[in-house]
């Protein structure tokens, strides 16, 4: 095979993965316009203004896709989010994480530097090695959520939810082993911390 068959043959093979790869790209508008039905509960910005419902807005990409998908699939309940998800295609479910990815997350109020839970939280964080899983700055990797700055009621639900087994974490058990030892005071100290966190 002559160097130009060879180039001519890439060229060729490239064309239709590039096609391929467009037609599975998220696409930050179709997200916004779908995100238009959430906004009622998650709120306009992706942040939320109603009790035990966790603002969306700077969610990694892939948490809030993986969260979607344990939705329509059942594994994760919510009588209000199943059905939601059930009706969502596989490319609405990329639109809908790519646009809350690209939202600025919610703007926590600081804890004081006299507020002892917060203080208690901080030192359970590290314990618990959340950044192994959350990010330095709790800001969520990849399928681990943004934590730092999400409402505090959520964060606790949560937490309550994974040393109870009526959630499980994606892939490991990691949250099962962070709440396995944690008392219900405990609990509320850690999400007390990371709501406050920017």
């Amino acid at each position: 095979m002559t160097r130009l068959s060879m180039i001519l043959l890439a060229a060729t093979l490239a064309v239709p993965l590039d096609d391929a790869s467009r037609a599975l790209a998220a696409d930050v508008q179709a997200g916004k316009a779908t995100a238009a039905g959430c906004a009622g509960c998650h709120g306009e910005d992706g942040v939320s203004h109603i009790a035990l419902t966790p603002s969306l807005a700077g969610q990694p990409d892939d948490f809030t896709q993986w969260q979607l998908v344990y939705f329509r699939g059942g594994s994760r309940k919510n009588e209000v989010m199943e059905p939601i998800a059930k009706a969502l295609d596989n490319q609405e479910i990329r639109n809908l994480g790519a646009y809350y990815a690209s939202l600025p997350p919610p703007k926590p109020q600081p804890a004081s530097a006299s507020d002892l839970l917060a203080q208690t939280g901080g030192k359970l964080a590290v314990q618990r090695s959340c950044k192994c899983c959350d990010g330095d700055d709790y800001v969520g990797v990849g399928p681990a959520p943004r934590v730092a700055g999400q409402r505090e009621d959520v964060l606790l639900k949560a937490l309550r939810d994974f040393k109870s087994g009526v959630r499980v974490g994606s892939g490991v058990a990691s949250m099962a082993d962070v709440t396995y030892e944690l008392g219900d005071d405990a609990m509320q100290a850690l999400a007390h911390y990371m709501a406050a966190q920017p």
